[in-house]
């Protein structure tokens, strides 16, 4: 075993801790990468040097996957921004068929993705005259001519937007073909500017504030009778409800608005359907927590009913396994997903952590930094467990010695058959004792040939602390319950990226 170590060192490399690490094969650092970026500026990263790192790792991939791994970024993960990266990138290197059209035509989902395209598309390939947008590739343009047939007027209006490219600009420039004479109306709107307004509670409430109201009382009812009328419309989404939860329980709506809105949050179609990120729920119920309003209680409980929803699917470890869950606290993890986000990675891996011992049996959860630490919660609450680990974070420091939950595990000769690390993958020992991750695992697997370890990589730069290809280690990445979907494949016999080579185009 101190062999194969030793042998493993021949590949090695350093992380940006300078400390042992192990080089990831490009499918499976384009695949870290994609999956845990917002394209904005990480605690040892920055968005252009992640940015370029992608592009280079697409053209050290084989096409077909880099289209597929676009397909899965947007449609499984629900990511927008970098999944149109690849498909733009990847049109740069790959031409003779209809994969970059197919790829595009699936990757939009939204209208204002259409405009999103050209724009980096413009920037990807540096035009700077005035008219950036000519010469545009044929696939592309037939992709994106494709994609216009999937929205209607509603979605076109919400979406058409004042930007540098905007709808009107796209429709000229790939002239897509109208499926009937009603499409094609509406195709001659965007055209001249006459899209219809659309009703959203955006514009229903920017109307609201321009009136003038003689008192604060009178304007407060009015706010209360708006969103009293939004909730009794439906049209107000899940998404936009999610992140209107405070505003509304300060407007005083009445108890069977509340009632209503309670039962939506937590009904299984809803959340089905709605496909929000787990850590949506998560910065919904801390707006919650600050509210003083007698209906705080029960709104806090339908969240925790609707984030236990969303991983009704999802299959934990049953009963005899045994299962360790250690969540990564150091000071690289508490980095925002993205500028305009409260989340940090660290609450990530405890969101995580907490929604899989939810679903496991005979499971041990705890926290590293400086130290590990067990802390014994119950399995019926998922976001008050993260809050919880939140408080008393403190507790076991801000450095990254991960391999000391291993080192536990040995000394107290308790037997896991999963050891499961939320991490962002930089791990280091602050001791001085000369412990790693890799010697630790190598010497628990002569006592548990059996055990496994599965390292959830929450930052994707592009090394793991094990070598991945020996020692039952496997390394998933992302912030989304997906992960669970690579865990049960892996489960399966299957490799980590089967999710993603299932994926047709």
């Amino acid at each position: 075993m101190r062999f194969n170590f030793f042998r493993a060192k021949e590949t090695a490399t350093t992380n940006h801790e300078e400390a042992l690490a192990f080089p990831l094969d490009v499918r499976t650092e384009l695949y870290t990468a994609v999956v845990t970026t917002s394209l904005q500026d990480n605690f040892y990263e920055k968005t252009n040097e992640r940015l370029n790192r992608i592009v280079e790792l697409i053209a050290q991939n084989d096409a077909v996957f880099v289209a597929k791994l676009a397909v899965y970024a947007r449609t499984r993960l629900h990511l927008r921004s970098i999944p149109l990266v690849l498909v733009i990138e990847l049109a740069r290197l790959h031409t003779g068929d209809s994969l970059v059209s197919r790829t595009i035509y699936r990757v939009i989902s939204r209208a204002d993705e259409i405009t999103e395209l050209l724009a980096y598309y413009q920037l990807s390939n540096q035009r700077q005259n005035l008219k950036k947008l000519n010469r545009l590739s044929k696939q592309v343009q037939k992709g994106i001519a494709l994609a216009f047939n999937k929205f209607d007027a509603y979605q076109f209006a919400k979406y058409n937007r004042a930007a540098e490219v905007r709808l009107r600009d796209a429709l000229f420039l790939v002239h897509p073909k109208a499926k009937d004479a009603a499409q094609q109306e509406l195709f001659d709107n965007i055209i001249n500017n006459t899209l219809a307004t659309p009703f959203t509670w955006e514009t229903e409430l920017s109307a609201l504030g321009q009136v003038a109201f003689e008192t604060a009382e009178q304007k407060s009812r009015a706010f209360t009778a708006k969103w009293e009328e939004l909730l009794d419309s439906g049209k107000l989404g899940y998404m936009a409800l999610l992140r209107n939860l405070r505003n509304i329980l300060e407007a005083n709506v009445s108890g069977e608005h509340v009632a209503r809105l309670g039962a939506y949050l937590a009904n299984e179609k809803a959340v089905k359907n709605a496909k929000q990120l787990p850590f949506r729920y998560l910065a919904a119920y801390r707006e919650v927590l600050t509210v003083k309003s007698g209906f705080t209680a029960y709104v806090l409980t339908a969240l925790e009913e609707a984030v236990k929803v969303s991983i009704r699917n999802v299959k934990g470890f049953a009963q005899p396994v045994k299962v360790v869950i250690a969540c990564d606290v150091s000071g690289s993890m508490q980095q925002p997903v993205s500028a305009r986000s409260k989340i940090l990675l660290y609450d990530i891996g405890l969101l995580l952590g907490m929604l899989l011992q939810h679903q496991c049996r005979h499971v041990m959860t705890g926290m590293f930094g400086d130290r590990w630490k067990l802390i014994n919660l119950p399995q019926t609450n998922v976001l008050q467990n993260v809050q919880e680990f939140y408080r008393r974070a403190g507790e076991v420091g801000y450095s990254t010695n991960g391999y000391l939950v291993i080192r536990d595990l040995i000394q107290r000769k308790v037997k896991a058959d999963k050891v499961l690390l939320f991490t962002d993958c930089q791990l280091w020992n602050s001791t001085g004792d000369g412990g790693h991750l890799a010697q630790e695992w190598q010497q628990y697997k002569v006592l548990f040939p059996g055990a496994r370890l599965y390292l959830f990589d929450l930052a994707g730069y592009g090394q793991a602390p094990v070598h991945l290809v020996q020692n039952s280690v496997f390394l998933i990445a992302g912030w989304s319950d997906k992960v669970f979907e690579v865990l049960e494949a892996i489960e399966n016999g299957q490799e980590a990226l089967a999710v993603i080579d299932a994926i047709e185009i």
